[in-house]
């Protein structure tokens, strides 16, 4: 196959500028121009990412409705439920947001719908499950901005949703007490390319502020959200490139016991980096939803105990041994 390549122009002025600013290789300069880092600030940004960089939440739109309706949710003693999709953005997702809400909250539970008996979305099943167990909050991470009809059902039957989705909005949106997305076409957030994990921590960032808890207690899920954001194939620009450079820290050093055993059962000694992320963690995670249940991913994720987290993590590692052999037997037959 013949490839045609596109090469950026060249921006010599910038170039040099930002040269005699940064005292590094003329080519480097001109590489970073090319990405759109064009002074000292922005260079230092791409060479140094620090939280202390990230937006503020509380600028995202409907944060404060978000924030507001499940303190409620706490102070009226509703049950809370966290859905997801059973992806591995949508199960990270979950686990960030459970994990953490859990330590303030106890009348939570997860729902992860089936890959093939529910389909992608709010499931009817669901919001059934929800009505029938006096769920009067549900919390939707990595799904929900397309999903109007079960919503408004959902919404008769006295359930409310706080949406927090990354994907593309319609013109018509669902009826949600909060709508946490930033392609939302009003919402003032200035990055717009985060997973849907990230949105989801930006939610516990603003809930732990509103709490004057540390931040430290938010950071602790950043192995997960750099795990969506290398398995979602995000950009890894602006605050992207921010969550996964501290993330694989965490990753590196001190992961959660989940993450730990299937690095574990990958037998990877190395330093990870996000190609490992990609390659070798995100299709143990994916395995669990595409052979059985995405709830084991889940669980696993959110599991203390390191013996426990390692059953779990060889549940996973055994699925993705099976979905290899069903992918190869499903390609010698094509």
């Amino acid at each position: 196959m013949q490839k045609r390549w596109t090469v950026k122009a060249y921006q010599p002025n910038q170039e040099h500028l930002l040269q005699s600013t940064l005292r590094i290789h003329p080519l480097l300069c001109r590489l970073l121009v090319q990405r759109g880092v064009t002074n000292f600030d922005a260079a230092r940004q791409y060479f140094r990412p620090a939280l202390e960089d990230l937006h503020d939440p509380w600028t995202m739109k409907d944060m404060d409705k978000a924030i507001s309706r499940i303190e409620l949710a706490f102070f009226q003693h509703e049950k809370i439920l966290i859905y997801g999709d059973y992806d591995v953005d949508g199960t990270t997702a979950v686990a960030t947001v459970y994990a953490f809400l859990q330590k303030l909250y106890n009348n939570i539970e997860f729902y992860i719908p089936h890959r093939y008996r529910e389909g992608y979305g709010i499931s009817l099943q669901g919001i059934e499950y929800a009505r029938d167990n006096d769920f009067g909050l549900v919390i939707a991470l990595d799904c929900g901005i397309k999903s109007i009809e079960h919503i408004s059902i959902a919404r008769e039957w006295g359930i409310d949703f706080i949406i927090c989705d990354h994907h593309l909005p319609d013109a018509i949106l669902p009826p949600a007490v909060a709508i946490l997305n930033p392609k939302q076409e009003d919402c003032p957030y200035p990055y717009k390319e985060l997973s849907g994990c990230g949105i989801g921590y930006k939610l516990i960032c603003a809930f732990a502020q509103k709490r004057g808890l540390p931040q430290a207690e938010a950071n602790k899920y950043l192995d997960l959200v750099a795990t969506s954001i290398a398995a979602d194939i995000v950009p890894m620009t602006g605050e992207n490139r921010i969550l996964a450079f501290h993330g694989l820290i965490k990753v590196n050093e001190d992961p959660l016991p989940g993450i730990k055993a299937l690095i574990t059962f990958s037998a990877l000694k190395e330093k990870l980096t996000i190609a490992n992320l990609v390659f070798v963690i995100a299709p143990r995670v994916n395995a669990a939803g595409r052979m059985d249940d995405a709830r084991k991913a889940v669980n696993l994720f959110i599991e203390n105990e390191g013996e426990k987290a390692a059953a779990i993590a060889a549940v996973l590692h055994a699925d993705n041994f099976d979905r290899k052999e069903i992918d190869s037997t499903i390609t010698q037959e094509a």
